[in-house]
């Protein structure tokens, strides 16, 4: 589905086909495996237009949905989007590439070196100016009083965006690890593809990805740093996945304790199971109007809950960090 649109979205509220074309076509920019690429320059040149004008709009309580990828981070900006002040960025990593340049893990924009963790000192004056005006921008164009902004990795991202947004809130979607490793594995068979000498899958362009979160971000947990070196060697993307789930969740409930007025923890599974008692605290916490009756709509319309997926054998090494995550969540 072109921008993650369907027949029910457009016909509960047909104007917002406007706010996710917008979203999609002039902010999000395509990576390296999807099509459409050719629109990147374009996209890039409009944000340097962009970075160089008076901010058009002020930036409020923006929202940053966090967590692992393939944990149900789409649907719920999907859904989040139907509200009618929200204005939703499906994972812009275009847009986060032209404020920061070294932040490209999957290497759709840059090859040169990324860095998986930023800090508050990353944001510089010239960055904050920068997310502000293209952000004010966005808010603009699409007719939006707030934006909310579905990019997982910023989980290892929290004090560069809370230096940039001081208001910023921030949703921690949680979601059994088989079934988010599971869905991962999926997504590189189906998706991943040679281009050329180069292989692009979910760990980015030739595991570039996957080398930044084994020399970054694993030798941070004191029962897998000893593993990195061989992890990083690894190919099975059943372990991959698993590792990267360990890691993201770790660091979600690390944030929690750090930003507890900050952060709020949603399931996938009782987001699926009780969709409207879960988007009503969703809502209370992002301060958004709860009463929005085609937005509720939506919400019963689209989220069911989904069968869970088969547990299968993990690597020694990450046997038991994996099952101490899953029993921290709640899933033991």
């Amino acid at each position: 589905m072109i921008a993650q649109l369907d027949s029910s979205y457009i016909k509960i509220r047909p104007w917002k086909l406007w706010n996710r074309m917008i979203s999609y076509a002039l902010f999000e920019g395509r990576p390296v495996t999807t099509r459409g690429r050719w629109i990147n320059p374009l996209v890039f040149a409009h944000f340097a237009v962009e970075k160089r004008l008076a901010i058009q709009k002020k930036i409020e309580k923006p929202v940053f949905i966090l967590g692992t990828g393939r944990s149900g981070t789409t649907i719920l900006g999907v859904v989040l989007s139907m509200h009618r002040d929200v204005g939703f960025l499906n994972e812009p990593k275009a847009l986060w590439h032209a404020i920061h340049p070294g932040e490209d893990l999957v290497g759709s924009y840059s090859r040169n070196h990324a860095h998986y963790r930023l800090n508050a000192s990353d944001a510089s004056d010239s960055v904050i100016q920068s997310a502000h005006r293209i952000y004010g921008m966005y808010l603009s164009v699409s007719f939006s009083r707030r934006v909310i902004d579905k990019y997982p990795e910023l989980i290892f991202r929290v004090p560069f965006v809370k230096a940039i947004f001081p208001d910023a809130k921030f949703i921690f979607l949680t979601r059994n690890g088989w079934d988010t490793c599971q869905s991962i594995v999926d997504w590189s068979k189906h998706k991943g593809r040679i281009s050329g000498k180069e292989t692009h899958d979910w760990w980015g362009v030739n595991q570039r990805k996957w080398r930044l979160l084994t020399s970054e971000i694993v030798k941070d947990h004191s029962d897998l740093s000893p593993y990195a070196s061989e992890m990083a060697t690894w190919v099975h993307q059943a372990n991959m996945a698993a590792v990267e789930w360990i890691v993201t969740m770790r660091e979600g409930l690390s944030l929690l304790q750090q930003f507890p007025d900050d952060i709020h923890l949603v399931k996938y599974e009782t987001l699926c199971s009780e969709p409207q008692k879960t988007m009503t605290q969703i809502l209370e916490f992002l301060e958004l109007d709860q009463n929005d009756s085609q937005f509720f709509q939506y919400v019963n319309a689209t989220l069911h809950p989904t069968a869970a997926k088969d547990s299968y054998a993990l690597n020694q090494a990450i046997r038991k960090p994996f099952r101490e995550t899953m029993r921290a969540l709640g899933y033991l």
